[in-house]
């Protein structure tokens, strides 16, 4: 790690501020929040110093949450600050470009741009995407009538987000994210009034300014030490914001990766799977419970029999052998080919269905461990997960189904 800067200014103190500010305003439903919010501001100071930059998304499920308080407060802290609803991509990039310098973007109601009744915004989402790392570039068509030419605009910015629901999964992978919630009648926070406020904001944000340009070329060459486990994209978030509180020093470096770690598994915590992990997870878990193999008739009659599952109600109609045949022809086998049904024998006749062995790769690298299981053992029970012939005719000839039995490892949790 590189040393850290003189402390020309002490930027430790001045992150407390900065932290002290946001609670006299905001309610985060954890410690971390106020951390991550904190580094965050500053780290806009810093954007033309970085690779990259964090998104940082207050979602809740209800309004009255404090999501857009906390884009006000954000607000007066951050450099060249633009408050939107909606925007058009052209009228984003051309922000971007302008002249006065990359301004830091804040989406409120970004449910009403990626929701449900939203219109076709994959633009939108295409400049969100694309402006978390520097170089960043999107080409569009510019001048007037048929005199059009091609022109290269970049989409690299801070950018903070407040809405109700969630965002889509390729937002949510490039961003802090912050589920709010209402204020309990023992959370007392002070009222902002912005005639007052928001100057005492904007002298902090001038601060930061100011020891921004002292820490500036330290950043730029920092490559942060990550936690434990922390890699890939999550890494590409954290990383600008753990540069800042090296930067920093004081308890901040220790403070930043402790808040990483909460707040990545916080999000994983609440993280919906999507349908074909959902599927994967509940074939382990639920259905093959040892066997070896399985006929699709017994594979759908053990799902559609999940209480707490999707698969009664896909698009309005119940899963059937060939939507499934389709979701698991996404993933492949150890061998590397498409996941398919294959034909084999039983005691009733040669039915179609599938091989525990061509799903182990795909339960390996997608599914979550079970409970009390680790990645050790995981990958050692995958490794034998061919061994058996035990074939389930029937979901009760499943659930009657025990390690000794089966003659395979089980795979799931009892």
């Amino acid at each position: 790690m590189t040393a850290s800067p003189a402390p020309i200014i002490d930027g430790a103190a001045l992150l407390d501020e900065v932290e002290q500010f946001h609670r006299r305003f905001n309610v985060f439903p954890m410690e971390a929040a106020y951390v991550a919010v904190t580094l965050w501001d500053a780290h806009a100071h810093l954007i033309d110093a970085l690779d990259g930059t964090a998104r940082i998304a207050f979602l809740s499920p209800e309004p009255g949450s404090g999501k857009s308080r906390a884009l006000e407060i954000i607000e007066t802290l951050t450099p060249r600050a633009a408050t939107t609803v909606n925007a058009s991509p052209n009228a984003l990039f051309r922000l971007v470009e302008a002249p006065e310098g990359t301004p830091t973007l804040l989406f409120d109601e970004i449910d009403t741009v990626f929701g449900p009744k939203a219109g076709d915004n994959e633009p939108v989402r295409g400049f969100l995407n694309s402006g978390y790392r520097r170089g960043a570039k999107s080409l569009r068509c510019v001048g007037d009538g048929s005199n059009q030419t091609a022109g290269w605009f970049s989409s690299f910015c801070a950018v903070a987000m407040a809405g109700l629901g969630s965002l889509p999964d390729t937002i949510l992978s490039r961003s802090v994210i912050i589920r709010m919630r209402k204020r309990a009648p023992n959370e007392a926070v002070e009222s902002f009034r912005r005639r007052i406020n928001e100057k005492e904001g904007n002298l902090l944000r001038d601060r930061l300014a100011e020891w921004a340009d002292t820490v500036r070329d330290y950043v730029a060459e920092a490559w942060p030490t990550m936690p434990e486990g922390v890699a890939d994209r999550p890494a590409d978030v954290w990383e600008p914001l753990l540069a800042v509180a090296d930067a920093a020093g004081g308890a901040w470096p220790e403070r930043g990766r402790a808040a990483c770690v909460e707040l990545l598994h916080a999000a994983q915590d609440n993280e919906e799977a999507s349908l074909g992990i959902r599927l994967l997870t509940d074939l382990r878990d639920k259905v093959f419970c040892g066997a070896a193999r399985m006929p699709t008739a017994v594979v759908l009659e053990c799902l559609l029999g999940l209480d707490d599952a999707p698969w009664l109600d896909l698009d309005d109609r119940p899963l059937n052998s060939r939507t499934l045949a389709r979701m698991l022809g996404q993933y492949v086998t150890p061998n590397n080919k498409p996941i398919k049904p294959r034909t084999f024998r039983t005691a009733s006749g040669t039915p179609k269905g599938y091989y525990a062995e061509d799903l182990a790769d795909a339960w390996l690298r997608y599914c979550p461990s079970p409970p009390g299981e680790s990645a050790t053992s995981k990958t050692s029970a995958t490794s034998q997960v061919s061994r058996g012939e035990f074939v389930a005719d029937s979901p009760e000839e499943i659930r009657n189904t025990t390690p000794e039995t089966a003659t395979l490892p089980i795979f799931i949790n009892g």
